[in-house]
Order: structure tokens, then sequence, then C-alpha cells
């Protein structure tokens, strides 16, 4: 029974997770080109969404950006962590129980927590690169064969 629970617990917290999509107020990941063959990739997480899976959007939208544009490389020029810390507080609780004459108050304070929304821009160069000259660039196909198949897409309505 622990097993279901736990397994449904991870289900829930996974469809909260930001899908791969156009950038939005729950975030997503974009593609906006700086001039010549150099982009800006930036991707954004709710608080439910992994950082390691926002690494993977930059990754697969680098992949996507180069092999739409003819290109077969993509060689990171630049990376920014973007991630963004949010806090919140919960509501404290008072209660008063009264036996007899006499009242007892208590009072439990709220607690604070914190969210971790990650983020994550790259700026890449892209172009076809062959032989000894393409050292620290990656294969758009290979990476977009590698990460396409575990990245959740909305669900088309």
């Amino acid at each position: 029974m622990k097993q279901v629970l736990a397994a449904l617990a991870v289900l829930s917290v996974v469809g909260c997770q930001t899908p791969y999509q156009d950038m939005g107020l729950m975030g997503g990941v974009t593609a906006a080109p700086l001039g010549g063959d150099v982009y800006r990739i930036s991707a954004r997480g709710n608080g439910y969404t992994d950082p390691t899976l926002i690494q993977d959007y930059v990754l697969l939208k680098a992949a996507e950006t180069a092999l739409q544009a003819g290109k077969t490389h993509f060689v990171i020029v630049g990376s920014n962590d973007a991630s963004r810390q949010e806090f919140g507080q919960t509501q404290g609780v008072m209660q008063t129980n009264v036996y007899g004459n006499t009242a007892f108050t208590t009072y439990t304070p709220g607690s604070t927590y914190q969210i971790v929304k990650p983020g994550q821009d790259l700026i890449i160069r892209i172009g076809n690169l062959t032989g000894p000259n393409n050292i620290g660039a990656f294969d758009a196909n290979q990476v977009f064969n590698a990460i396409n198949p575990r990245v959740n897409r909305p669900k088309k309505a």
C-alpha cells in the first residue's frame, strides 16, 4: 500500500513539472537569434521542475535550432544559471480551549518555505563542422535523438 501511495505522489508531482513548450506563464523554452549564427536559448521551470530537466530543455532547443537552420552542430559559447528562489509563509494557528472557568490558548507559528524555480540560459553558435575542427561541438542530431524521447510535451487538445 505504501508503494502505491509513493507512486501516486511521484506521478502527481511529475504532472506539475513545466513541459517542453514555448515560453509562457508556467515556464518553457525559447530561442532568440543574436546575429549571424549565434542564438540565446532560455528555459524556465516552475517549482516542481527538476533542474536537470531544464538542462535537457536548453540542449534540445539548441539542437532543434541548429537542425531547423540546416546546420549539423552547435557550440556552447556561454551559459548562465537563471534559477530563481521564492519564499512563502504558511499561516500560524491559534487555538483556545476552555476548561471550567479557565481558558488555555496555544499558538503554533507558521513556517517559511523555499521554492526554487530552475532556469538556464545558453549562448550557442551553430554551424556545419566536420573533421578535427569540431572539438567542443555537439552533434545536433545525436543530442536531439538522445533527449527528445524523454521530454514531456503538452497534450494537444
